[in-house]
């Protein structure tokens, strides 16, 4: 089932007004619903080969993935909904490959990224992350972080030496304490949420809350909501006019109806006999 016409997307990324090229890297498949973000690190260029690397494995492995299999099914280990799983195994997958091409060439010495990815499936969103690339939801006018950083900062957030507040307006924010291609192995934080039609989901880098308060994000949607692409517009130029620091990339999904899978006939009367 493709998701076309049940979520609308867009997507932009911009290089701000402080680096000479941009290390972001975006892509997003509408008819499986997934969407892929990806903010490199290190060397002259790495960064960018880290974050291309990031989102055309877990887009290439997330689409194979989702053709073939039924995805509604749940994972007797983990609980996990299928294209929870799909998701982390894609992100797993990326991080060995960053890692071996780090370790094997000498320019991508030192490279990683920080990625969040979502996939939309039978009217819930399953979310996979590393790094502080962060995902938001805005649902009934309030806007609401769904991912936290794997960052010093949050860490201190988390043990209570800043507030939620004084964090926000911290100088530093970006020493991240997760990301691909850094180790063989990474742990990669996935949940599961409810959609309601109307909900907006917004990917972003670091490059647009570092910038951009979150009451000022949550306005831009509010504001501009007719129009997914003019939001987008919206959140960039918001960033690169309090200073555009860094590489800013947002995707942005709203959910137009209820997208409920179809279940096949094997699982509907398997169903009947439990």
């Amino acid at each position: 089932m493709t998701l076309r016409g049940k979520i609308e997307f867009a997507e932009l990324s911009d290089t701000g007004r402080v680096r000479e090229h941009n290390e972001d890297a975006i892509g997003t498949n509408a008819d499986i619903g997934l969407m892929v973000l990806a903010d490199g690190m290190g060397g002259y260029n790495a960064g960018e080969v880290a974050s291309g690397i990031a989102v055309q494995i877990v887009t290439e492995l997330a689409t194979e993935a989702a053709t073939r299999e039924d995805r509604a099914d749940i994972d007797p280990h983990s609980g996990l909904m299928r294209q929870s799983i799909i998701l982390r195994d894609a992100v797993y997958r990326a991080n060995k490959i960053i890692y071996q091409t780090a370790q094997s060439q000498t320019h991508c010495e030192g490279m990683g990224t920080t990625i969040v990815a979502c996939m939309f499936y039978d009217n819930k969103v399953s979310i996979a992350h590393v790094g502080d690339s962060r995902a938001y939801r805005v649902r009934g006018g309030n806007l609401e972080q769904i991912t936290l950083d794997h960052s010093l900062l949050q860490e201190l957030v988390d043990r209570g030496f800043y507030s939620a507040e004084e964090a926000q307006r911290s100088t530093n924010k970006n020493y991240v304490t997760r990301a691909l291609g850094v180790e063989p192995t990474v742990e990669v934080e996935v949940n599961e949420h409810e959609v309601l039609p109307d909900d907006i989901y917004l990917l972003c880098s670091d490059g647009l809350p570092d910038m951009v308060e979150d009451e000022d994000i949550h306005l831009t949607i509010k504001t501009f909501n007719a129009s997914l692409d003019v939001v987008s517009q919206q959140l960039v130029e918001l960033a690169n006019n309090h200073g555009g620091r860094d590489n800013v990339s947002v995707m942005l999904a709203q959910v137009i109806e209820p997208f409920t899978a179809k279940q096949n006939l094997f699982l509907k009367i398997a169903g009947w006999f439990r």
